[in-house]
């Protein structure tokens, strides 16, 4: 994303601070020695070991400016990632990264002083695979001499607002993968590197603690914190990123890069840029050599004031510069001798070097200095009064949707692949694999990508990439399914149930149901598939009808026999057709078949649901199982008040839609809403309806409520059986902008809750961070923007309480949400605005496609607040992996003679306890998988269940297909052992750090802490599968 200058002047997603407003160029690149050329120059410079001790030799006593040359590449944004990739589509943005690479490892070799860092390993991989043996050599070399240096490693450089953590992991590791089965531990990254996310989670820093990362460094963050910091010399602090995990474990070294990821101004020698090359013959009427030096040491010093040791860094490069290197490094190359040399001669206390993020990281740390500490995170980002950043939580939901469903398919296929190994791979549907899937789906984590910050294109290749990555999964189910079941069938992936689609259902009348459950442990589930008018019967597993809870009052069942299943009416069997409803149970990791027959001469008894007319003396309606009451109002047909009848816990709750008037500029301001920015016009929103026209459905297994708010908004609220939540399933869009009016959607809950400003959201998925209303704990904050400036990413859940009483509703994708003021809770569900905001995609957010209509789903939750951690969390568990659906018309042959058929499975001996997650089952390589374990209650979230406290788990047998021979642990992306893991240390304000107890491992006594992840190579043996 970029630092392009337009003919407005405003760079593209604003200037960087000191990044100057550089206008693209079309100048003629000179031709660039062939690699071959440098072979011997690169022998002669030697190989010597990566890591620190090739760092180069600092000056003790002087400032020590750590240049570093970078490009930054957008992995899509308003390219797609293959545009990019090729240089394809130059009209749109002059960027091609195959060139960049060809010539910077050219420039690389021309001068061993050179150094060069890179990122973006969907980028690099594709260009490793296309070079000859003797260029990879080469690259191997330079690796090896700390020359060329990756920092970060994965895939992509992750958004970390609308990222789930287990996606964040799984992009991290396989691009740290990559680096580590190409280069060794030469090629592991030192540092993270976040120059161009906009805003910074906590849990991100937590992960990359783990992941063994020695530092951070970042470029974005709010200006006024920003001043702040550099005021009381605090841009760089060690990041406290976990408040359950014992420190040092999720400590981080955290600095804030002087210029965002730009150079200093004037200092661009790009061929993107327009400032001036250094001229150092004194006979050319263009020589200005030493006024550039002169500014050079003004800018240094200056910049170096607000640093604490005496080094100082520069980002030397941009977005998708040195396809010229070149250009670059023989500028660089004058710039350091002229310092070095001339000006040092004449007393200059300056000294330049080319250098990388983890030489820079290694001079802090030598200094032995105490460092301050921060706790929260850096959320929300603001670059200027009225401009807050806070619109891409929610921009794309769609996309945002899809990416989360495919977190859950991935999973789902990954678990398979592991629990049934080569035969998954390769079986009679074809070659399954997981890797599409897998690469597509961190390409979706990319800081432009789920962040809703493309262009239109990129966002449907974006889409295209996904489901791409599914069709291979689908085989490599297939193929795990039916060695598990022990037959074979045509296997049938309904991937449009959300629209009540699916042909097999809709036209058979009798098939097969498999439904498999990702978790740990087990799960009922209920299934809901689209069916033909009649009436079916459903038997379980071992062949029973499945039995149904025919409730006393409920008005559409017929007398006297009862069907075991129900169909689901619906007021329009054209666009809404008929539903099937039954409650599945689903073993812990593995499937449970369900048979369903239609019925013959029988006649469905249940009728369509009727409008229920608004009159002011009607009673109030209500839904209800043995847990919940939902109430609603008959007058404006909305939800009134819920009811937790174990806890006798009565809160009154107003639920509706609004809309803010999305703002085009005003006398404040210029600026507008768009994909970023997230401006209303006025604080106030307004209402999408002040009443709603409601159908009501009661049957045994779903009470409901329809509401209709207009043609473009309506919702079903439900409560099934057992269910402890009740759930909101909206429907938006397509949003009407004929009025001339970008209109930005909220879903808003009101009580009476005395909340005191304060309101509560997750941290992608994982840890809770307490959020106050016009408030920054680190800084005394201006406020300019009442209602965007108090917006948050909810990546799972957001929650209000008074102590007593909490109220948490929990979301199916990233949403921006927030309390604006005391006792309600708003979430962001569409936005369609008509303007762009002027950080450089220069389009506005309009979706038109599929996009334009979004259905999605709120689950609500209360409880009190000592307990309701138990709900929120294994709720968000369930929600994120949901169970997958599989169907299949039934009869096929059997998978190997003499096997009998299989109509339920686990992959596990044994359920895991509540509070322990399994994040990852993946295979590794032949005989190998990845294990990750998780600890998913933080420190204080009991419950009364005593949830927070320490699980020891026996790993030897847990797994009924594989038995394990062998156990490593490793740390989060599995590229270093734990035993041999060592990261920098680093001494903070707050005092010692407790030390760590000695490392045992023992797989028969694996103890995980709250919020603890733990991660594990196992050499496995598969075993016969048998029925």
């Amino acid at each position: 994303m970029g630092a392009y200058a337009r003919a407005s002047g405003v760079c593209a997603r604003g200037c960087l601070d000191s990044a100057g407003p550089w206008t693209m160029s079309r100048a003629l690149r000179p031709p660039l020695p062939p690699l071959c050329f440098f072979l011997l120059l690169l022998a002669a410079a030697g190989a010597r070991a990566g890591g620190y001790e090739t760092c180069p030799t600092v000056q003790p006593n002087m400032l020590n400016v750590h240049l570093l040359p970078h490009t930054h590449d957008d992995v899509g944004w308003l390219k797609t990632v293959d545009q990019y990739f090729y240089g394809i589509k130059n009209d749109i943005q002059h960027a091609g990264v195959q060139y960049i690479l060809d010539s910077v490892i050219s420039a690389l070799l021309a001068d061993p002083t050179r150094r060069f860092i890179y990122v973006e390993i969907a980028f690099f991989s594709r260009w490793w695979h296309q070079q000859t043996n003797a260029t990879q050599e080469v690259v191997r070399d330079l690796v090896r001499q700390g020359r060329l240096e990756f920092a970060n490693g994965g895939w992509v450089m992750n958004d970390e607002a609308a990222t789930h953590y287990g996606a964040i992991v799984d992009q991290m590791t396989l691009g740290l993968r990559f680096l580590e089965d190409t280069f060794g531990n030469d090629g592991r990254p030192r540092v993270a590197w976040h120059i161009d996310p906009f805003g910074h989670s906590r849990e991100q820093a937590s992960l990359f603690a783990q992941m063994g990362f020695d530092g951070f460094f970042f470029g974005r963050l709010d200006y006024q914190d920003k001043w702040v910091r550099m005021q009381k010399l605090e841009m760089e602090q060690v990041w406290r990123a976990s408040t359950s995990l014992k420190p040092p474990t999720a400590d981080l070294f955290t600095g804030v890069l002087p210029n965002g990821y730009n150079p200093p101004r004037n200092l661009c020698w790009d061929v993107l840029c327009v400032d001036q090359p250094l001229v150092e013959d004194p006979r050319s009427p263009e020589y200005n050599a030493k006024e550039l030096v002169d500014y050079f040491l003004n800018v240094a010093t200056a910049q170096g004031r607000y640093y604490r040791t005496n080094h100082t860094v520069m980002t030397m490069g941009s977005d998708f510069q040195y396809e010229n290197a070149n250009m670059w490094f023989k500028n660089l190359d004058k710039l350091i001798r002229l310092v070095n040399a001339q000006q040092q001669a004449k007393g200059s206390s300056v000294h330049v070097l080319y250098s990388t993020p983890a030489c820079y990281l290694w001079e802090l740390n030598k200094a032995n200095l105490t460092w301050s500490v921060k706790h929260d995170d850096f959320f929300p980002y603001a670059d200027g009064p009225h401009q807050f950043w806070t619109g891409y939580f929610s921009s794309r939901p769609a996309l945002k949707r899809y990416e989360r469903l495919s977190y859950n398919f991935l999973q789902v296929c990954n678990q398979l692949e592991a629990l049934v190994g080569l035969a998954a791979n390769v079986g009679p549907y074809g070659s399954g694999d997981s890797a599409p899937l897998n690469e597509a789906m961190a390409v979706l984590q990319h800081h432009d990508a789920v962040s809703g910050t493309s262009r239109q294109h990129v966002a449907n290749d974006y889409a295209r990439q996904l489901a791409a990555g599914w069709g291979p999964c689908e085989v490599l189910l297939s193929n795990a399914l039916a060695r598990l079941r022990g037959f074979k069938d045509h296997f049938t992936f309904c991937q449009q149930l959300n629209i009540s689609i699916c042909p097999l259902s809709q036209t058979a009348a009798r098939f097969q149901v498999i439904v498999y459950n990702p978790l740990g442990r087990k799960v009922n589930w209920m299934v809901r598939l689209p069916v033909s008018e009649g009436v079916f019967v459903v038997k379980d597993p071992n062949g029973r009808t499945v039995p149904s809870d025919v409730s006393p009052n409920n008005e559409y069942s017929p007398a006297g026999t009862p069907p075991p299943v129900v169909i689901f009416p619906s007021s329009d069997s054209q666009a809404h057709p008929p539903e099937l409803l039954f409650s599945a149970s689903l073993p812990a990791l593995g499937f449970s078949t369900y048979s369903v027959a239609q019925v013959p001469r029988w006649k469905p008894q249940a009728r369509a649901p009727q409008p229920i007319p608004r009159r002011s003396w009607s009673p109030a309606l209500t839904i209800e199982n043995e847990h919940i009451r939902a109430t609603f109002d008959p007058d404006t047909g909305l939800l009134m008040e819920i009811m937790n009848m174990n806890q006798q816990l009565l809160l009154p709750v107003r639920q509706t839609f609004f809309w803010y008037n999305a703002s085009i500029g005003d006398n404040e301001s210029d600026q507008a809403s768009g994909a970023y920015i997230f401006r209303p016009n006025q604080q106030k929103p307004l209402p999408v309806s002040r009443w709603a026209q409601i159908h009501l459905v009661k049957t045994p297994l779903v009470q409901e409520v329809h509401q209709n708010f207009s043609a473009w908004c309506s919702q079903v609220v439900r409560l099934y059986p057992g269910q402890r939540h009740l759930e909101l399933e909206w429907s938006v869009g397509p949003i009407p902008v004929g009025d001339t009016w970008g209109k930005e959607v909220i879903s808003r809950f009101d009580t009476p809750l005395e909340t005191k400003g304060r309101f509560y959201t997750d941290s992608n998925g994982r840890e809770i961070l307490e959020r106050r209303r016009d408030y920054r704990p680190t800084w005394k904050l201006n406020q300019t923007e009442p209602v965007a400036g108090n917006y948050y990413p909810v990546n799972t859940r957001i929650y209000i309480t008074d102590g007593n009483m909490q109220l948490t509703v929990l979301t199916d994708r990233s949403q921006g949400g927030s309390s604006l003021r005391d006792g309600s809770l708003e979430l962001m569900v569409h936005r369609r605005l008509l303007k762009d905001d002027g950080r450089g995609v220069s389009e506005p957010l309009m979706e038109n496609g599929s996009g334009a209509w979004v259905r999605g789903r709120h689950l609500v939750l209360l409880d009190t607040a000592q307990a309701a951690a138990a709900g929120h969390r294994l709720l968000a568990e369930q929600e994120v992996l949901a169970p997958q659906v599989v169907l299949a018309p039934g009869g096929g042959a059997a998978y190997n003679l003499g096997a009998p058929p299989r109509t339920q499975f686990s992959g596990l001996r044994r359920d895991l306890p509540p509070s322990v997650h399994l994040l990852t089952l993946a295979s590794w390589g032949p005989e190998m998988v990845l294990l990750r374990l998780e600890h998913q209650f933080a420190v204080g979230e009991d419950s009364g269940r005593n949830l927070s406290a320490p699980v020891t788990l026996n790993l030897r047998d847990l797994f009924s297909t594989f038995t394990i021979t062998r156990l490593q642990e490793t740390t989060l992306v599995a590229n270093q052992l734990r035993e041999a893991a060592s990261r920098l240390k680093w001494t903070t304000n707050t005092g010692p750090t407790p030390h760590q107890t000695p490392y045992q491992l023992d797989p028969a006594n694996i103890t995980l802490e709250p919020m603890e992840i733990r991660t594990f190579l196992a050499s496995v043996q598969w075993k016969e599968v048998d029925g």
